[in-house]
């Protein structure tokens, strides 16, 4: 049985895309049935036992000290500083995860996007405390998510930054004002969608049933 986050993605490179079923497989070296039972599903699979903690976890601290003084140092010698004994292979694909987030910015680099093709999302808190009803006030968050190709801005306020009202909240801007899917929506480390490449319970699934990826 594939995982959820397999499911979603490749819902994602059929819907989105536009690739076709052998395409998949190959891409994700899984067999072609696997893939046409994928998208004929109507909900992600179940009973997927979540994925344990990895021998890299109690390294990845001192590695992303590591990356943050010298981004560009080799995974050979980031290795050896961060005293991992393990598979070289393995670290280095690890190690190409996290690189990504510490990589100079090239001064020269101009982003283009094309319509469709992603959208910013955030939280924003009001400056001031706002009446909630029964005599209560608070600063409850604001989901926004700005469209990369066309600026445009739209924004719901929600009950919390938990999972559910996060999900909720994408799920009425993307169906009621925005009127459509982008390929990839972006978060920056948002506890209530995921962190360190894992995305929190039901996330997966919310990805899949749009076909659009959260990264």
């Amino acid at each position: 049985m594939i995982t959820v986050e397999d499911w979603a993605e490749i819902r994602h490179l059929h819907a989105s895309q536009g690739m076709s079923i052998r395409a998949i497989a190959k891409h994700l070296s899984i067999a072609r049935d696997t893939v046409t039972r994928a998208l004929a599903a109507d909900g992600p699979p179940r009973y997927v036992r979540a994925p344990g903690p990895s021998r890299f976890d109690e390294f990845e601290p001192r590695v992303r000290e590591l990356l943050a003084e010298f981004p560009l140092i080799p995974a050979s010698v980031l290795a050896e500083r961060a005293g991992w004994g393990g598979s070289g292979s393995w670290f280095r694909k690890r190690v190409a995860v996290l690189r990504v987030e510490y990589a100079p910015r090239d001064p020269a680099d101009r982003l283009e996007y094309r319509p469709g093709d992603q959208g910013q999302c955030d939280l924003w808190f009001p400056p001031v405390k706002i009446p909630l009803g029964a005599g209560q006030f608070g600063s409850p968050p604001v989901l926004v998510i700005v469209s990369s190709y066309s600026r445009f801005i739209t924004a719901v306020m929600l009950p919390s930054r938990t999972t559910p009202d996060l999900l909720a909240g994408m799920w009425a801007l993307l169906g009621g004002q925005l009127g459509a899917v982008p390929h990839r929506l972006i978060w920056d480390n948002e506890a209530g969608i995921g962190r360190r490449n894992r995305l929190a319970d039901g996330v997966s699934s919310f990805c899949g049933t749009l076909a659009t990826r959260i990264v």
